[in-house]
């Protein structure tokens, strides 16, 4: 399948921005231009190789691999020559509402008229984002999740002003680059999956907070029963298999035990207010050494590798 989009251009390059220009880099049919705002964001580039190099190491790809991806790769600190021939834009600057707003209005300075927009946010507005832009039609969601370079999903996400077309380009290109996108219809907070992540977080720590049972093996009530099977089996679908007919009679009985508030966990707010950050500090709802922190960064890498490749 083949894009009309050629040419992305990658602001914000940090953890996520430089993992997604990596993801677009990985694509012959694509050219990946990062803008250079500050002199530490050419770390970018050593943070791709450590990437590339992980997967070489599990035989994933080779040194030619490698060495193509970086040749799809310009770095530059010159606003036009990072927009001049750009189709496809994301940004992956700092959570700030007004940054990433300024930013898109400034952009339409310089890019084409039917130049794309996309946004990496993982909890903001995409239309909010698209407010100071006069062509809001362009501006598009895209929320890649970390590592971005090996989870699959990206959220394709419709603003207010989101048009059809800028919705069917990006499904395409994220396609194209190996992405599995999901198309978001209504721009909501925490759009799909941080929703469904987030629910299950609010459980988790409210069975903690109560003393049914603790942290770790709440940990460990997930990853040994349900969890095991999610890749496979998801909500809707094991709803339909067991019957809806049973899903609504187990409802009927659960929900109204089941964590509902609307505001976090006051144990959670303890834990903050503490200074136990997580992996932070070493000290969160568990403790954690430096070589535990190591462990679990790098299973995780593995587990995911393993999962998507079979490596």
């Amino acid at each position: 399948m083949g894009t009309s989009i050629k040419n992305i251009t990658v602001f914000g390059p940090g953890l996520m921005g430089s993992a997604i220009a990596q993801v677009f880099a990985g694509c012959k049919d694509l050219k990946v231009t990062i803008f250079i705002r500050e002199k530490f964001e050419y770390e970018c580039m050593d943070k791709i190789k450590s990437n590339l190099e992980q997967l070489k190491e599990k035989g994933i790809i080779d040194d030619n691999t490698i060495e193509d991806i970086f040749s799809r790769i310009i770095l530059t600190e010159d606003m036009k020559e990072a927009t001049k021939d750009a189709d496809f834009v994301v940004e992956c600057i700092p959570e700030n509402m007004e940054l990433k707003q300024n930013l898109f209005a400034n952009l339409e300075n310089y890019c084409r008229q039917d130049t794309i927009f996309a946004s990496n946010t993982s909890v903001m507005s995409i239309t909010e984002i698209a407010s100071k832009c006069k062509n809001k039609a362009r501006v598009v969601g895209t929320h890649f999740w970390n590592p971005a370079y090996l989870i699959p999903l990206v959220e394709v996400v419709k603003a207010d002003d989101t048009s059809d077309e800028v919705m069917d380009k990006t499904m395409e290109l994220l396609t194209l680059a190996g992405k599995r996108p999901i198309r978001v219809n209504k721009d909501v907070p925490g759009f799909v999956a941080n929703r469904l992540q987030h629910a299950l977080w609010r459980e988790a720590i409210s069975i903690v907070e109560r003393g049914i049972a603790d942290a770790a093996t709440v940990d460990e009530a997930v990853k040994y029963s349900f969890g095991l099977r999610l890749p496979k089996l998801a909500p809707m679908e094991n709803a339909d298999m067991v019957g809806t007919d049973l899903t609504l009679s187990i409802h009927s009985y659960i929900l109204k035990h089941l964590e509902n508030s609307t505001e976090p966990s006051p144990l959670l707010k303890e834990k903050v207010e503490k200074g136990e950050l997580g992996f932070k500090t070493g000290k969160g709802f568990q403790e954690w050494t430096s070589e535990e922190i190591d462990k679990s960064n790098k299973e995780l890498r593995e587990y995911l590798i393993k999962m998507i490749y079979n490596k």
